[in-house]
């Protein structure tokens, strides 16, 4: 991996893809962290691929964890791999970027294949790195997911990375340009998946181009216009796959240790392929979750509202006499706004 030079921890990868002649709609395989209370899902995707190349012969889907048969399951995993690199069935397509573009249920996603330095990444509570998680990590999912990395000959994750590029000058500038790649795949997925595009970004001006749009969103002025802070800034917050990054990192502390590394040394273990993702592209759809709770004591309000303060440096409780009332509130509000119906009206919680 060739690092074009900048202060974000971003690498240009090798990119491994499968040789011409594969089926890409059996190579192509769900996140190994779905479905896992359907089996049936698995199993019809094992009956689609049957013998042909696959990600699912490298990949150990999460409902066969801890499971008798997990120790047989790594090892065919690493054959496989080895198999696949050793019989050309995966090419080296060289260094760059991969422009992504995914259609399902009639809105389409695009994203930027890249590699992010792991240094530059702590899923600790309070971080002020670039690459930051979003969600509370479990420590006791990283041992089973490492016993698979831990001897893989290749990085095969699933990660999604949200930036918050308003302006767009990031992936979609690429998008734009198709011309100056090369068109890589273009299939159907299994089960509904819906359908995808690859695209390969060698083209350094291309390259050069993103990453300098990737500096520009943490210039410090511009930083503090967007979110009017100089705190440490967040570039990459963990969209999907927080766990698999988590691993990858806790893989690199253990090769650091082994091998007597710093966080200065290169070696490939120290970065893990992600894919970023807009959180201003249309066709990225955030779903709220709601809950219904009954029998919630009278503080729990004041509770939550010290919770959330306690993560995010502050957090403001503003009663209203409906819900219609709490909305229309909270669309003048500047920060984020969490809104609550109870027995005594509505109102929302405000965090900046």
């Amino acid at each position: 991996m060739t690092k074009y030079t900048n202060s974000i921890g971003v690498k240009v990868p090798a990119l491994l893809l499968p040789r011409p002649g594969v089926d890409m709609t059996k190579w192509a395989v769900v996140a190994c962290d779905q479905y896992t209370s359907q089996p049936a899902y698995w199993q019809e995707t094992e009956s689609i691929v049957g013998d042909a190349p696959s990600t699912l012969r490298i990949m150990l889907p999460e409902l066969y964890l801890d499971g008798p048969d997990e120790a047989e399951r790594i090892a065919s995993i690493n054959a496989h791999m080895k198999e696949y690199m050793d019989t050309g069935i995966l090419e080296n397509k060289g260094e760059g970027f991969a422009y992504v573009r995914r259609t399902v249920d009639g809105k389409t996603r695009q994203g930027l294949i890249v590699a992010l330095d792991l240094e530059d990444y702590d899923y600790s509570k309070g971080s002020t790195t670039l690459i930051r998680a979003t969600e509370g990590t479990i420590v006791e999912r990283i041992p089973p997911r490492l016993r698979i990395r831990k001897d893989a000959p290749l990085e095969m994750p699933h990660i999604l990375v949200l930036i918050d590029d308003p302006g767009r000058t990031v992936i979609e500038p690429i998008g734009q340009q198709l011309e100056r790649t090369e068109k890589l795949y273009d299939f159907d997925l299994m089960q509904g998946g819906g359908h995808i595009e690859g695209y390969l970004v060698k083209d350094p001006a291309q390259i050069q181009g993103a990453i300098q749009a990737l500096e520009a969103l943490i210039q410090p002025e511009a930083y503090r216009k967007k979110y009017g802070t100089d705190q440490a800034p967040l570039l990459f917050a963990m969209g999907d796959g927080n766990h698999s990054f988590a691993t990858a990192k806790a893989n690199w502390e253990r090769i650091k240790k082994e091998k007597g590394l710093t966080g200065q040394d290169e070696h490939p273990a120290r970065y893990a392929l992600v894919e970023l993702e807009n959180v201003h592209d249309t066709g990225i759809i955030f779903e709220p979750i709601h809950r219904v709770m009954f029998g919630v004591p009278q503080d729990a309000l004041a509770w939550l509202q010290a919770k959330l303060a306690e993560q995010n440096g502050d957090c403001k409780l503003v009663t209203c006499p409906d819900l219609a009332a709490a909305k229309a509130a909270a669309a003048k509000e500047s920060g984020h706004a969490l809104p609550f119906v109870n027995q005594a009206g509505a109102g929302y919680l405000l965090v900046p």
